[in-house]
């Protein structure tokens, strides 16, 4: 038997069972036992029903009775009476009716779960069950629970596991064994044997700290190659002019921020260099990341390269492509917008000149990429909110020029610092963590639902004094089995009570481009009150007369999303307002104070990946692609230790190559993570 063995190889595992294994995407012996379980349950302290206290309790029992009933349109309550010889206790689940069938056997069960005052009784609450004749007859074990992918259980996953434990104890190391060492890991056997057969806590110690410390050394490691591969490159030399520069700081109508002056020294030394730059720039909502971009746009024009501006959406390109206009054709810099709502000859015409050169900076949406999108000669590329671009979509634009054009990626979601050094960690990175001088911190509110007509009439003031606002929903359609606010409804309903004197918008996702553009026309020149929207406006959009923002079901954003919103007011020298507008009267959670308290998007990423994980943060790629079972991005200590490790590993010459699991490890990440 060896860990590339299909499963249908080992003892236990017939049709039906490799069958239920193969559509989870369990199909090799490595699969498996790389499968590692989602949480623990810990068998090792059984108590009697006599001595049950508040808290984290294990019972053996049997179900003396059972019922299931509906309580209201997707919600059903199991409550089950449980015996021991000591006495008896209620158990309760939700939305669990199989537990009917699988308890009325009669059969011992050890029952596991949160003893709590619930409806005004003390009750196990959603208690697992586990049969006392499945398991050991020793109760002291700590039992690991796997994820039920397509229905996979996991008494049938530690059944088959048992089966290969024997292998499991001589699996060779894939780290250098010198890294266990100096590092004091757990050997690769030890680890996984941890993971699956832990019995004390202590085992699942070592054992994460192992097995996270390898995933996060792969993903450093690969990103210390791509540096160094990225190094041996040869990009556009372009020189740097002062008096270039300073021309175009002068013209300004707004002094730059301290960040921005570092941000754009940055890189226009990395113009310098023949090796292409690799930067991100990442700054809080209004921090003035596009005047940068301009400025080095500008600089870049001067010597006779043109620059490509990609963003995600329609609306974020037309305010580019406007706002850069205005910086740069004061100096002869032709700015060109190519998106889809360019058609026919315009289109054509656009295409000529940009091959001729004749364009000088070319802001864009996914149109950039195609195949008919000639450059004359690109020397700078600039991917604006980089994150919602898949790999192979920066690479399509980056290979639009001879030579490797230098790099900015630019995003307003401010990326925690341990994210930055892992999966950003081939980039150099610059902040700007300054708001321009005549910007105030935006006033955050968290309001519940009983408080509604008097927050209308706050934001009613604000409107009777000229500025606008924003109500944010997140459906479109109304849906009745749904109590989330409907962007259409809402609409009407405004439209017909609360602000039937004001003239309101409707945004939404399912609009056509044409009359997306029309309505934050409309609210751009001041046409209308209100706009309600969905999260389409999260970003990019600048109205500096907004200064209200309402966010309907706020505890159903997550907290970076929240940020983006609030972001899209604040934008001029006027106070502006950001309420947070719960679904219910219940306390609000943790999230929304942390918005409500703070401005600093800096800091609330560092609390988003500690509630959230890292999730949606790096985008396309998907934090599943990134393969991290264990280790966690947020546990800084560890990346400092595996980041060290990476860095003298290169630097010790040491083949990966005799590292046969790293080397594939670190061949996705490469693919996954380079931007070049």
């Amino acid at each position: 038997m060896n860990v590339s063995a299909p499963l249908d190889q080992v003892k236990g595992v017939g049709e039906k069972t490799g069958a239920q294994f193969e559509a989870a995407g369990i199909h090799t012996v490595n699969d498996l036992i790389t499968f590692l379980p989602r949480a623990y349950e810990d068998f090792s302290h059984v108590t009697s029903i006599a001595d049950v206290k508040p808290g984290k309790q294990t019972i053996k029992a049997r179900c003396e009775k059972i019922a299931t009933r509906p309580v209201r349109r997707g919600l059903r309550i199991t409550t089950a009476t449980l015996a021991d010889e000591t006495g008896k206790l209620q158990a309760v689940w939700f939305n669990q009716p199989y537990r009917e069938t699988q308890l009325k056997s009669g059969e011992e069960f050890y029952f596991s779960g949160e003893f709590e005052f619930n409806y005004n009784k003390y009750q196990l609450t959603n208690p697992s069950a586990e049969k006392v004749s499945e398991m050991p007859v020793q109760t002291d074990r700590i039992l690991p629970t796997y994820r039920a992918i397509h229905g996979l259980k996991t008494p049938l996953v530690r059944k088959i596991l048992n089966e290969l434990r024997p292998l499991m104890t001589m699996l060779p190391e894939t780290l250098p064994l010198s890294l266990v060492k100096s590092e004091k890991l757990a050997s690769h056997s030890e680890a996984l044997l941890g993971m699956h057969f832990p019995e004390t806590i202590d085992d699942i110690t070592k054992a994460k700290e192992r097995i996270g410390f390898e995933e996060l050394f792969a993903l450093l490691l690969a990103s210390q190659l791509n540096r160094i591969e990225n190094a041996k490159l040869k990009g556009w030399l372009i020189p740097f002019e002062q008096s270039i520069v300073k021309a175009f700081v002068a013209q300004l109508p707004f002094e730059l921020t301290g960040a921005q002056r570092i941000a754009a020294w940055d890189i226009l030394q990395d113009f310098e260099k023949e090796i292409p730059m690799s930067r991100l720039l990442q700054g809080d909502v209004g921090s003035g990341k596009t005047v940068v971009a301009g400025l080095a746009a500008r600089q870049a024009a001067h010597e006779g390269f043109q620059t490509a501006i990609m963003t995600p959406t329609e609306i974020l390109a037309s305010q580019h492509a406007e706002t850069l206009n205005k910086l740069l054709s004061p100096f002869g810099v032709k700015v060109g917008l190519l998106t889809g709502s360019v058609k026919g000859k315009a289109r054509e015409t656009l295409y000529t000149a940009i091959a001729n050169g004749d364009v000088d900076v070319v802001v864009g949406t996914h149109a950039l990429i195609q195949s008919t999108v000639h450059f004359h000669r690109l020397g700078f590329v600039v991917i604006d909110e980089q994150h919602r671009f898949g790999v192979n979509q920066r690479q399509a634009l980056l290979s639009k020029s001879e030579h490797m054009p230098h790099l900015l990626a630019m995003t307003a979601t401010p990326i925690p610092r341990s994210l930055a050094l892992t999966v950003y960690g081939e980039l150099d990175v610059s902040v700007l963590n300054e708001l321009p001088k005549n910007r105030k911190p935006i006033a955050t509110k968290i309001w519940s639902p009983n408080s509604r007509p008097q927050l209308y009439g706050l934001i009613d003031e604000q409107l009777s004094q000229g500025r606008q606002a924003y109500v944010i929903c997140s459906l479109i359609d109304n849906n009745p089995d749904n109590e989330l606010k409907s962007v259409e409804a809402e609409f009407k309903r405004l439209n017909q009570k609360e602000f039937k004197h004001r003239r309101i918008g409707l945004l939404h996702g399912k609009l056509k481009s044409a009359e997306k553009e029309a309505v934050m026309g409309q609210f751009a020149a001041g046409e209308l009150d209100i706009l309600v929207s969905t999260t389409v406006v999260e970003v990019g959009v600048d109205v500096p007369n907004a200064t209200v923002i309402l966010i309907e079901d706020a505890d159903r954003f997550g907290l970076a999303q929240l940020h983006q919103l609030r972001g899209r007011v604040g934008r001029s020298s006027f106070q502006s307002y950001c309420y947070l507008m719960v679904s219910s009267s219940k306390a609000p959670s943790q999230r929304l104070k942390e918005v409500e308290k703070s401005n600093d998007g800096f800091y609330l990423a560092e609390v988003d990946l500690r509630l959230r994980g890292p999730g949606e943060i790096y985008g396309r790629a998907q934090h599943g692609e990134l393969n991290l079972q264990v280790a966690s991005l947020a546990d800084t200590k560890l990346i400092a230790r595996a980041q060290k490790a990476a860095k003298a590993f290169v630097s010790s010459g040491d083949d990966l190559l005799q590292y046969k699991q790293l080397h594939r490890d670190v061949e996705h990440y490469q693919r996954l993570t380079t931007l070049n």
